[in-house]
Order: C-alpha cells, then sequence, then structure tokens
C-alpha cells in the first residue's frame, strides 16, 4: 500500500526532547513529499508555534491545530471548532483549587488567567506569548458571539494533572473531552472533536480512504488519531496505552531513523 497522507504529531513524536527535528527525518518528509505524499502536523500546538515549526520542513503542510479543532490553511482557520464559554467557566471553577492558571486557545490566540513556570517555559518553547485575562471578562465576551475556545489546559506536575484529571471526571462536564498530550499537560476540548475528527475531516476533502494514512504519535492525545489512521505507529517513547492500540511501534523521538523507512 503506498500512503497517500503522512500524520505526524509534534512534541515527542517529530521533535525531540530538545525541540528540534533531525535533518535525517527533514529529509525523509522531504522525499515524501516529493513522491506525492500529503503531510499534515496535528498537535496540540497553536497555529503560531504549529507554523514554526511547519517551515522548517519547506514542504506543504496541513496543519491542524489546538488538539484538532483548528485546521489552518494560508495562517487561517478554515475549520474550527468551540467550546461554550460557560463550560470554559464551569472548568476553571473546578480547577482554580488546585492553584493552576488555565490556559485559554482560541484560535490564533493564547490567554492565561495568570503567569507560572509552566508557561515561561512554554514561551521559550514555542516562541509565543500568552495575554493574562479574566475568565468572566473573556466569557461575556464570547457568549454575545455565542463562541468561546478552542480548547483549554492546565500544566503542573504529573501528579497534580492526574487528581485535576479525577476531579473533572467526577463532574461529569458533559461537553467536552479531555486527555494529556504530556504527563504535565491535561488538554479539555469539545466533545467528539480530536485529532481523529480531524484527520477524518481531512481524509473526506482529499478522497483519501484511512487506509492510505499513516499516523505517528506518542501520548494520550493521539489515541483518537492513531485509531483513525489505517497504520498507527507508536514512538517508542510513547506511553502503554497508545502502544498498545498502535499497528506498530517505532524507534523514540530522540533516534534520527524515522517513520518512513
Amino acid at each position: 500500500m503506498k500512503y497517500k497522507l503522512i500524520c505526524i504529531d509534534l512534541d515527542g513524536t517529530l521533535l525531540d526532547d530538545k525541540k528540534r527535528i533531525s535533518e535525517e527525518n527533514i529529509a525523509a518528509i522531504r522525499r515524501a513529499s516529493a513522491q506525492g505524499v500529503k503531510i499534515a502536523i496535528i498537535t496540540g500546538r497553536m497555529p503560531g508555534a504549529t507554523e514554526f515549526i511547519a517551515k522548517q520542513l519547506q514542504v506543504p503542510c496541513i496543519l491542524v491545530c489546538n488538539a484538532g479543532t483548528c485546521i489552518v490553511e494560508d495562517k487561517k482557520c478554515k475549520s474550527v471548532e468551540y467550546m461554550s464559554a460557560d463550560t470554559m467557566k464551569n472548568i476553571y471553577e473546578i480547577i482554580k483549587k488546585f492553584n493552576v492558571p488555565l490556559w485559554i486557545f482560541r484560535e490564533r490566540q493564547w490567554f492565561v488567567t495568570e503567569m507560572d513556570s509552566y508557561i515561561q517555559e512554554e514561551i521559550e518553547r514555542v516562541y509565543c506569548t500568552p495575554e493574562v485575562a479574566d475568565v468572566e471578562t473573556l466569557a461575556r465576551g464570547w457568549k454575545k458571539e455565542n463562541t468561546g475556545p478552542n480548547k483549554v489546559l492546565v500544566s503542573a506536575e504529573p501528579e497534580i494533572i492526574q487528581a485535576i484529571y479525577e476531579e473533572l471526571r467526577k463532574e461529569q462536564i458533559q461537553d467536552v473531552d479531555m486527555a494529556c498530550s504530556a504527563d504535565i499537560f491535561l488538554e479539555i476540548f469539545p466533545k467528539g472533536i480530536n485529532k481523529g475528527k480531524a484527520l477524518k475531516l481531512i481524509c473526506d476533502e482529499m478522497g483519501i480512504s484511512r487506509e492510505e494514512v499513516i499516523a505517528f504519535g506518542d501520548q494520550e492525545l493521539d489515541i483518537s488519531m492513531l485509531e483513525a489512521a489505517g497504520m498507527g505507529v507508536a514512538m517508542g517513547n510513547a506511553i502503554d496505552e497508545l502502544k498498545q492500540k498502535a499497528d506498530f511501534v517505532t524507534k523514540t523521538n530522540n533516534e534520527a531513523e524515522l517513520l518512513m523507512h
């Protein structure tokens, strides 16, 4: 089977632990693109932080950002999904007792309720800076437009993330799904909208069957994407749950030989 679409997660997959892409992987992706294979970067990252990486590949890329809620073309979100502003407020009320800020993403915008060390580290990684904002104020404006954020996120030590995850599960917020994109990141997004759904939208638009798609990932957030692809590949550094669902396990994100060999 000749694959027509390659879907690649960024952090922990295409990017090594120093947030770099190896020259070998860049060359492999360029070879595939030159042979007519479409390349999709499907990530939890916001558009600006994704475009910065895609530019290094120097090939046409479909960009799926904000955990699958925002498909970017020509620097504009051509397909976008939102959670309600009230849901965002409910989530913030639940997480406040853990003393962690809420990260709020809406298309190309990034807001935070306050700054902390995790946000400072993210600024250095993605070369984007958030705006400190009040949840009530954001919600009030977005409710007038009958809209809200694409996703919200919390970042903290792994044990705090798991405690927040459990608390949010107990609250049974009906209109969201959740998944970890790393042990320090919990992403919360509109129900039924995920990387797998975005992959299917791309395939439908391009007339590509799932059997013609190969996808690569490493975290819980990537499970739906690997399940939607004809061939799902887990990185060697992937969580066990993803490895169990994958068709194949490759090397870690710190080893140069990726994917298409």
